[in-house]
């Protein structure tokens, strides 16, 4: 099945119950929460059996978009499938049932997004330190180092009074004093 049969086999199916469009050359099927793992089992199915990567996107707000990628290696097509749940209860059906490979993709959504995903065999943190509190990928996430302490790239080498003085301030070698300034010219 080809990127545009895709399209048509999951109309077919789904009719008014999924919104169909195109992305970049790539078929994508928006469907609701509840839906969502019967599309991915559907789509293997039909030969979308590579699991790709499975993502969060914060879509302020109001709710969160979690998207899945799934390749069929026979016909060279890909799939993106895609839903939104709630901000104030972000909880989805585990894909891990049909793809395996998508145990830790749902972990690191959950820990960077807070999205739950109901049934999954493992839902811990993993990437972040124990006691982490928050999801850093969250839009309204403030970063707590930008707040406590200055960028980093905020003053040029040598500015702080402290190290080589700046490279900007000194004449490049074989250049003599004043030139460039006006000072000597007639």
């Amino acid at each position: 099945m080809t990127g545009a049969g895709a399209l048509e086999a999951v109309a077919s199916r789904y009719g008014s119950r999924v919104r169909l469009s195109d992305s970049f050359g790539q078929p994508v099927a928006d469907v609701a929460p509840e839906d969502w793992v019967d599309l991915l089992e559907f789509a293997k199915a039909e030969g979308y059996v590579f699991f790709d990567w499975l993502t969060g996107v914060d879509e302020p707000p109001d709710a969160f978009a979690v998207v899945a990628h799934v390749f069929d290696p026979a016909a060279r097509a890909h799939l993106l499938v895609r839903t939104r749940v709630p901000r104030e209860d972000p909880r989805l059906p585990t894909a891990t049932g049909v793809f395996r490979g998508a145990d830790w993709h749902e972990r690191e959504t959950y820990e960077m997004f807070g999205v739950v995903f109901d049934g999954h065999p493992d839902l811990r943190p993993l990437l972040l330190p124990d006691g982490f509190e928050g999801h850093p990928l969250r839009k309204d996430f403030v970063l707590a180092a930008r707040v406590a302490k200055a960028w980093p790239g905020a003053k040029e080498p040598g500015e702080s009074g402290h190290g080589s003085p700046s490279r900007r301030k000194m004449l490049p070698p074989g250049v003599p004093p004043g030139w460039g300034t006006g000072a000597g010219t007639d």
